[in-house]
């Protein structure tokens, strides 16, 4: 197919990136050989507008893309974290191209109100929306309009190519990076294990407590010097709901801690991802973990191979494909199999 994927591809960082999953998805797109062009709406807006001001070039960005639209004649449309693109834009879009189907993708979480707003907005226009909150909390978003279904976090061998379950020589016994403080209180925490932990274990937290945030290649060197991380959301216990460092711990042989409310013990085999309830289950669950490194690797090691075999972008990208054209599944999704083909639950 010819897919069009409207998401902000970080052109003005010029390498010093995040790990995006918008990239992930194209990069899926193309291993299942689609016809991919990328329309980024941020840096065409910043582009187009007098003195490079954003927020000066969103009409020309959106007129940019429906000129996009009529020399590529896409069949399908994927929306991602694009709000700089209108609902009328992609009403348009149908409108040049009566057969389009259109997709949202959304990778925020459910606990921010304004996204929620975001989602029924963009449900009103499109064929379907994939959330990376889990299934059975997404109802709100029925009946709206468009499909819903939900969306992994997923891996790229390309992106996720480190095995540090391998390794026995890493610096850094336990790693979290993050400078978002809006919507938790995850860093009142993490001040505490820095003193709890401090002489025990070197612990590094990019982004907090003085230390830089570290991006592009910087990231990939902290990834690839840690044995364990954190993967701690802004607030917990949201079905199936985490922050994209699932993937790139688990996809490089990282130990990760995740607590226990999303309930990923019901999609993840057992023995890869260590659970925790609170606080003190926590600090005590690192400790032990810290001092059996043998275990260490083998946790890691089964957490990395399940992403890398049934949670990778070529069926992420696939499984998007399938749903957002109405198609039935070609794979057993493991993320999706309580939910059909036209998004209703099993």
């Amino acid at each position: 197919m010819r897919v069009l994927h409207i998401a902000y591809q970080q052109l003005r960082r010029y390498g010093e990136t995040r790990v995006s999953w918008a990239e992930k998805l194209t990069f899926g797109l193309i291993k299942n050989d689609h016809y991919v062009k990328a329309f980024s709406d941020r840096d065409v807006a910043a582009f187009e507008a007098p003195l490079g001001l954003r927020d000066l070039g969103r009409n020309k960005a959106n007129k940019r893309l429906l000129e996009m639209v009529e020399a590529m004649e896409p069949d399908v449309v994927i929306a991602g974290h694009c709000d700089i693109i209108s609902n009328d834009t992609l009403k348009e879009i149908r409108r040049l191209r009566p057969g389009v189907k259109i997709a949202h993708c959304n990778n925020d979480p459910l606990f921010v109100p304004s996204n929620v707003e975001r989602i029924k907005s963009r449900a009103s226009v499109t064929d379907a929306i994939f959330v990376s909150t889990g299934r059975r909390e997404l109802k709100m978003f029925e009946g709206i309009g468009a499909r819903v279904y939900h969306m992994p976090n997923p891996v790229d061998p390309s992106i996720e190519s480190l095995d540090n379950s391998q390794r026995t020589d890493l610096p850094i016994d336990l790693l979290f990076c993050s400078n978002s403080t809006n919507f938790t209180k995850r860093l009142e925490m993490i001040g505490r294990f820095r003193e709890a932990l401090a002489g025990e274990m070197n612990f590094k937290t990019y982004g907090s407590f003085g230390e830089p945030p570290v991006w592009g290649r910087n990231y990939d060197r902290a990834l690839g010097n840690s044995k364990m991380g954190l993967n701690l959301n802004r607030q917990e216990g949201h079905y199936w709901y985490s922050s994209a460092r699932m993937a790139q711990l688990a996809g490089n042989g990282i130990l990760q801690f995740t607590h226990v409310g999303p309930r990923f013990d019901e999609l993840m085999p057992p023995e890869s991802i260590a659970y925790f309830t609170d606080e003190d289950d926590l600090l005590a669950r690192i400790r032990e973990f810290h001092h059996d490194d043998a275990k260490r690797q083998a946790w890691a090691a089964r957490a990395r191979a399940f992403f890398h075999e049934h949670m990778n972008t070529r069926l992420y990208a696939q499984y998007i494909v399938e749903a957002t054209a109405g198609l039935p599944f070609s794979h057993d999704y493991v993320w999706a199999r309580d939910i059909h083909a036209d998004g209703r639950m099993k």
